[in-house]
C-alpha cells in the first residue's frame, strides 16, 4: 500500500489514526498476495497480477488486522491475505457469471482472457488461499475460512435461483447478503480476534466455564460486529448501484437489474409503488435499466435503505464495545464501520 492515493479515504483514515504500526502490517499483507500471484506460469499468473493490480479497499484484510490489534503479528498478515485472497477469487468468478465487462473500473479477466481461463485464476485464488493458511499449520483459521467459502457459494446459489424474480420477500433477500457478503466479513474479525489468542481460547465454543467463557462471549461479539458491517456493506452498494454515478462505481449504473439481481431497494420501491412488479428483467437493456432506477428512486427507497445500513453500523458498534476493552482497537474499528457508511454516502 506504498501509493498513497490509490488507498480509498476511509481506509486512508484508519491508516491515519494507527499509523504505529497498521501500515506496515498491510503492506506485509500486500507484498504477500503479490508473492501468492507469482510462479503460476506465464497466463495465469498475468491475469492474476492483473487482478491484484486493479487495487479494492481491502475491508477484508483491514478487519483480520485490526481484529487481532497491535500484537497480531505474523498470524494475523496470513489471515489477511488468505482472506483477500478468496475475496478476489469471488470476485473475478462473479465476472465469469455474469459476463461483467469491467470491474473497478477496468476490463475483468472475463473480458480480456476468456471465461476458461477466469474460471481457471478464481480457482487457483481459492486454493492458494487455503494452502498459505494450511502450510503454516493453522487448521482452526483454515476451518473458518472454509466455513465461510461454503457460505459464499451457497449465497451465490441463492442469488441466482432467486434471479429475474420480483417476488422475493426482505427476508430471503438479507439471507442471501448474510451467506454472500457479510459471512467473510465476520470471517475475517473472528480470524483476528483467534490471532492473539491462546490454543485453549480457540476452542472456546465448546467450552462454557471461566476464561473460555469470556473468550466465547468475545468471540461471538466480534463475529456480530463484522456480520453487521458487511450487510451495511452490502446494503449501500446495492444503493450505489441504482444510484450511481459510473464514473464512480466503475459499472453502468443498474447492473444488478440487468444481471437480472434483485435487491432491497427495488422490493422497497415496489411496496410503494406497485407498478414496478410488472417490470420484466428478462427484456431489460441499458437504457430501461436507467429509467427503472430513476423510478426506484423516486419512491424514496434508496434512503430507506440507507437508514437500514445506518441502524446497522450502530449495531455493529454496540457489539465492539463488548467485545474489545483496548481503546485503540475501537477507535480503529469504529473508524472502519464509519468509513463503510462515508463510502457509500
Amino acid at each position: 500500500m506504498s501509493k498513497r492515493s490509490a488507498v480509498p479515504p476511509p481506509v486512508t483514515a484508519v491508516l491515519d489514526a494507527s499509523s504505529r504500526w497498521l501500515p506496515a502490517r498491510l503492506g506485509e499483507a500486500e507484498g504477500q498476495l503479490r508473492e501468492q500471484s507469482q510462479g503460476h506460469g506465464q497466463l495465469l499468473s498475468a491475469d492474476l497480477s492483473a487482478t491484484l493490480a486493479a487495487g479494492g479497499k481491502r475491508l477484508r484484510p483491514l478487519l483480520v488486522l485490526l481484529s487481532a490489534g497491535a500484537d497480531g503479528g505474523e498470524e494475523a498478515v496470513r489471515a489477511a491475505t488468505a482472506i483477500e485472497l478468496v475475496h478476489m477469487a469471488t470476485l473475478v468468478h462473479d465476472d465469469v457469471l455474469d459476463a461483467a465487462p469491467l470491474r473497478r473500473g477496468k476490463p475483468t479477466i472475463a473480458a480480456v482472457s476468456g471465461r476458461a481461463r477466469a474460471v481457471a485464476a478464481g480457482d487457483l485464488l481459492f486454493s492458494r488461499a487455503f494452502a498459505f493458511l494450511a502450510e503454516h499449520g493453522d487448521s482452526r483459521s483454515v476451518s473458518l475460512l472454509a466455513e465461510a467459502s461454503a457460505a459464499l457459494a451457497r449465497g451465490e446459489l441463492a442469488q441466482r435461483q432467486d434471479a429475474f424474480d420480483l417476488g422475493i420477500s426482505e427476508r430471503r433477500y438479507l439471507e442471501r447478503c448474510r451467506l454472500k457478503t457479510a459471512k467473510l466479513f465476520e470471517c475475517a474479525c473472528l480470524l483476528g480476534w483467534f490471532a492473539t489468542r491462546p490454543p485453549r481460547a480457540r476452542e472456546a465454543g465448546r467450552e462454557t466455564s471461566g476464561c473460555d467463557e469470556r473468550a466465547r462471549s468475545g468471540a461471538e461479539e466480534m463475529a456480530e460486529f463484522g456480520s453487521e458491517i458487511g450487510l451495511a456493506f452490502q446494503l449501500l452498494d446495492d444503493v450505489l448501484d441504482v444510484s450511481g454515478p459510473p464514473e464512480r462505481t466503475g459499472k453502468a449504473r443498474g447492473t444488478d437489474l440487468l444481471d437480472g439481481t434483485v435487491t432491497l431497494p427495488l422490493i422497497l420501491a415496489a411496496a410503494e409503488d406497485p407498478s414496478l412488479r410488472a417490470a420484466d428483467l428478462h427484456l431489460l437493456e441499458p437504457p430501461g435499466a436507467e429509467a427503472l432506477c430513476d423510478r426506484i428512486a423516486a419512491t424514496g427507497a434508496l434512503d430507506q435503505v440507507r437508514a437500514r445500513a445506518l441502524a446497522m453500523v450502530a449495531t455493529a458498534k454496540d457489539r465492539l464495545a463488548a467485545a474489545s476493552s483496548d481503546p485503540e482497537q475501537r477507535q480503529l474499528l469504529d473508524l472502519v464501520a464509519d468509513g463503510v457508511v462515508q463510502r457509500y454516502s
